[in-house]
């Protein structure tokens, strides 16, 4: 009993850590609290806007820009992808946020984006504007970790489980409900993943129980990566706001890419 009684107590401590990002101990050592999130004050970051005009490019601009700079951050803002052959305003960068769904990207272009994330600069994006913007770039997947395949159903009403509270960017999060296009994607297996949701089958039965990650983050370089499939429209996140609390974090631990240590996992999901 003394021993279930033990656990328990530790569990909470830990939990009380969790939901509060405050320093606790147990049994006289400090338990593990998430580190706390950078900000953005002073951050250089570039924000490229276009492609597909369905996930509101230009609401999401008028949104998240106006944020940005509140917090302190200069915000540079680009309506095209010519920006990522400029070497030394990618190396003078600490942050680029992109929404370009469907859209194309040429060699020199990806080069120039690749090549400063590697180098440090932080990437953070949303749903398709990320995950689903250059479908031929298989390095460019690679860099951020996924890739959007199918939304069955369309917008509809799906949960979202939190299944990292010991991370900054969903610490004392809760799990919570969304009515949005629900994204099955094909996820990089060593990513750091923070929120999930579970299809139920009703549009493709043949997925009935099938797991996907929704937010993640992951390195590719030395640069930071935040993703999360969230985001189809600005209202379907401002409805759900701890879906646009994930976005915000994200852009901010993205942005001490080049300032912070860098963060290493490997998680492999298949044994060797």
């Amino acid at each position: 009993m003394k021993s279930r009684r033990s656990f328990i107590g530790k569990s909470a401590l830990l939990a009380g850590a969790a939901l509060l990002g405050k320093s606790f101990q147990v049994n006289g050592q400090p338990a593990e609290a998430p580190v706390p999130l950078p900000s953005l004050k002073g951050r250089k970051v570039m924000f490229l806007f276009g492609g597909w005009d369905g996930h509101e490019p230009t609401k999401f601009r008028d949104y998240m820009v106006p944020w940005m700079e509140n917090e302190g951050a200069t915000v540079s803002v680009y309506d095209n992808l010519d920006p990522y052959t400029d070497k030394q305003l990618m190396a003078n960068t600490d942050l680029i946020v992109q929404i370009f769904t469907m859209s194309q990207i040429t060699q020199e272009q990806e080069k120039g984006l690749l090549e400063a994330v590697k180098n440090g600069t932080g990437m953070a994006g949303w749903h398709g504007g990320m995950c689903d913007a250059f479908r031929n770039n298989t390095e460019y997947q690679f860099m951020t970790g996924g890739q959007w395949v199918a939304h069955p159903g369309g917008v509809i009403d799906y949960s979202v489980q939190v299944t990292d509270q010991m991370d900054a960017i969903t610490s004392g999060l809760s799990d919570f409900n969304i009515s949005s296009e629900q994204y099955y994607m094909h996820v990089d297996p060593n990513v750091k993943v923070l929120a999930t949701t579970t299809f139920s089958g009703e549009h493709s039965p043949w997925i009935d129980g099938c797991v996907m990650p929704v937010t993640w983050k992951k390195m590719y370089g030395k640069g930071r990566i935040f993703y999360t499939s969230l985001g189809h429209n600005l209202s379907h996140v401002l409805m759900s706001p701890n879906g646009m609390t994930m976005i915000k974090r994200g852009i901010q631990w993205a942005s001490d890419s080049k300032y912070g240590p860098a963060e290493n996992w490997v998680r492999p999901i298949y044994k060797g």
